[in-house]
């Protein structure tokens, strides 16, 4: 009856710790790892995000050369012969004109670079 009880505890014990490391590898820990995408963050590429916001800014940097135009053309409009002002609003139609072209040369190259860059991989 010893030697049984024996045997039986001997082949638990071996049993047991031949089958505790599968056991362990069936425990999934949560090392917060997970913990970007379930915030919301998403799963965008870097190089997506960077063109994005250059996108963005480029846009914002558009509209305000384009005010600054209508600007000076409604000061002009506004002048009434007065050639102070007329010399005043030319400045900015030609300060506006020129941020405009700075500001399309800058999103044609800023496009090139990053099609490049996100196509190099």
């Amino acid at each position: 009856m010893k030697k049984g009880l024996i045997k039986a505890a001997i082949f638990t014990a071996v049993f047991s710790l031949v089958a505790l490391p599968l056991m362990a590898n069936a425990v999934t820990i949560d090392v917060g790892l997970s913990y970007a995408t379930e915030t919301g963050l998403g799963t965008k590429d870097i190089r997506e995000t960077i063109a994005s916001i250059i996108n963005v800014a480029m846009g914002l940097l558009g509209i305000v050369a384009v005010v600054i135009i209508l600007l000076g053309g409604f000061k002009w409009m506004t002048a009434a012969g007065n050639e102070e002002k007329v010399g005043e609003a030319k400045k900015l139609l030609v300060a506006g004109i020129i941020g405009l072209v700075i500001i399309l040369t800058s999103y044609a190259i800023a496009t090139f670079v990053v099609s490049s860059i996100l196509n190099a991989t």
